[in-house]
């Protein structure tokens, strides 16, 4: 590899991703070796106070993104690769696999993209030794069962002995001779190598020695398998290429939303226009699709800015594995897609959080608001899913105004951010000039004679609208507050909202009863003691057209008036 050990960021480093993070003693003990971890710290590992954990993170400026849950590293190397590209550098990315891991799905989702985009950066290692955590693996060591796979997704497969480092080395070349495809070299070895104790022997994972006979045994026995003279060999330079600033996108020149109050617009549509003019004011933006750009708009991005459009086609998880690689390496990726298949990604979501990258997420078509298509297409978890990852900001805009407007704080935001969009369209409600940012919230009706505050997100803002106005005739006058940021969530202006009405806050939302709208809310307040009644989609709903739905599942005008004559006369 090419690369600056002193500088392990630099941006045309070879790079390398360890997919089996538990071997990440030897990860640590190889960059040891290039002399950017001290020798002395090794023994640290695991240790409370160091950095050299059980499975490798981006607390060590040599790792770009965490590993450990297995299957997920190819798929950021994918996303690695792809931003050399961009940059058109000439630094090269390798990536460590285990057999095991290659029964995962993702790896495959990983080779059919490497393979469409003919990533002849990309070189990948299998380490085929035959044994899995509990047992043997699928195909042992039928290297052949290997070859004959990788080779028909495309790729160039060359089979070596992984003891044989000669073989090893001309294998490496012969990948970076190669133009067109990727390499995958399969790397036969014995686990434990070296050592008669457990070399090639099953039930060894993740096991150590027990001190003494043992570790003295085992110590011995590799130090006489050492080489006379040995020395590690000079490590070459990276190549040069331009330096992309640090600093998040300059959002202030994105144009002033053009819409008009009234419009009917849907905000997965402004969320395509949004992204498109970020995408012409920094290079840096980059976007995603699986196979639903139409739906979500990410074509709007793509006629714009073909370049920087990524089809994965329908592998959601290499979608958000290859964004991770990118916004690894310094790009602002938006992967997009149906909201409710974003949960096939949310192992890949979760390690993102872990690695703390700047992926900014897109789900549209959220919640029984969809219609007709029913609920294998009705997301109604996912604000639960996205609130649960740690530093995730969570947005969920009403209108085309505030959704462009939120796409540009998003692509400011330094942090992962989750936006989700609608299918239907929308009554904008929103000024073009009007302001939103990450943590806020909008006061859309307010009055000192309130008896309750709805707060609502999304479709539902416009439900509350109308409840409002019905309430109104009857003389009941209510406070709508539009909580498009769920997290970080308005505690301040919740608290003012329902101290002013009785401590009676009404939460509706088209989501799950659990972990959505409602429990952020009750988080915020709870210790205030305002009471909170939420609505909220109770149970797995059916098709049906859009207003049915609302009706039935509890979440209309007509269900927010319901409720809050039942708080006023409880109050």
């Amino acid at each position: 590899m090419r690369f600056d050990p002193a500088n392990p960021q630099y941006p045309h480093n070879d790079r390398f991703v360890l997919s089996k993070g538990h071997a990440a003693p030897l990860l640590y003990a190889a960059w040891a070796q290039a002399g950017t971890v001290p020798v002395d710290d090794l023994v640290k590992l695991r240790q409370i106070g160091s950095d050299l954990e059980g499975h490798p993170t981006p607390r060590l400026p040599f790792v770009d993104v965490a590993t450990g849950s297995l299957g997920q590293g190819i798929c950021a190397a994918v996303g690695i690769a792809l931003n050399a590209r961009r940059l058109q550098s000439a630094y090269r990315t390798y990536v460590l696999l285990g057999d095991g891991e290659s029964a995962e799905g993702s790896v495959w989702e990983a080779a059919q993209v490497a393979e469409h985009y003919g990533l002849d950066n990309l070189c990948a290692i299998t380490d085929v030794n035959a044994l899995g955590q509990s047992r043997a693996t699928q195909w042992g060591h039928a290297l052949e069962e290997f070859q004959r796979r990788w080779e028909a997704f495309g790729w160039q497969a060359l089979v070596v002995d992984g003891h044989d480092l000669e073989a090893i080395l001309s294998a490496l070349d012969q990948a970076r001779a190669t133009t067109g495809r990727p390499t995958m070299i399969l790397a036969r070895t014995l686990k434990g190598k070296g050592v008669s104790l457990f070399e090639g022997k099953d039930a060894w994972h993740g096991k150590a020695l027990k001190s003494g006979a043992e570790m003295d045994g085992a110590i011995a026995e590799l130090k006489g398998q050492l080489v006379a003279g040995a020395e590690a060999p000079p490590i070459p330079a990276p190549g040069e290429g331009p330096i992309e600033p640090s600093t998040p996108p300059d959002v202030s020149k994105m144009p002033e939303p053009g819409y008009a109050l009234g419009d009917k617009v849907a905000t997965r549509a402004a969320y395509g226009t949004a992204l498109a003019a970020l995408g012409a004011i920094d290079q840096r933006i980059v976007a995603l699709d699986a196979d639903v750009g139409n739906s979500t708009f990410s074509q709007t991005f793509e006629q714009a800015h073909g370049d920087r459009f990524y089809q994965t086609f329908i592998a959601e998880q290499v979608m958000v594995g290859a964004a991770m690689g990118l916004a690894a390496r310094g790009a602002v990726p938006f992967p997009s897609t149906f909201a409710c298949f974003l949960s096939r990604a949310y192992d890949f979501i979760r390690m993102a959080g872990i690695s703390n990258l700047n992926l900014k997420l897109a789900g549209s078509h959220a919640g029984v608001s969809i219609g007709e298509d029913g609920p294998s297409q009705m997301a109604l978890e996912d604000l639960a899913m996205m609130r649960a990852v740690p530093n995730c900001a969570v947005l969920y805009p009403c209108d085309a105004v505030s959704a462009e407007r939120l796409v540009a704080a998003a692509a400011a935001h330094q942090g992962m951010v989750y936006i989700r969009t609608s299918r239907p369209k929308t009554e904008v409600v929103y000024q073009p000039s009007e302001t939103f940012e990450i943590g806020g919230s909008k006061t859309l009706r307010e009055s000192a004679s309130d008896a309750a505050t709805v707060v609502a997100a999304g479709v539902t803002v416009y439900e509350a609208l109308k409840a409002a106005d019905v309430l109104a005739k009857d003389g009941i006058a209510v406070g709508v507050i539009d909580a498009y940021s769920l997290a970080p969530i308005d505690a301040a202006t919740l608290i003012q909202a329902g101290k002013r009405c009785g401590n009676a806050l009404i939460t509706v939302e088209d989501h799950y009863i659990s972990g959505g709208l409602g429990d952020a809310v009750s988080a915020a307040v709870g210790t205030s003691g305002i009471d909170v009644h939420r609505l909220a989609v109770p149970e797995i709903p059916r098709s049906g057209k859009p207003d049915e739905l609302l009706e039935r599942y509890g979440i209309s005008a007509n269900r927010i008036v319901a409720a809050v004559q039942r708080t006023v006369v409880v109050a």
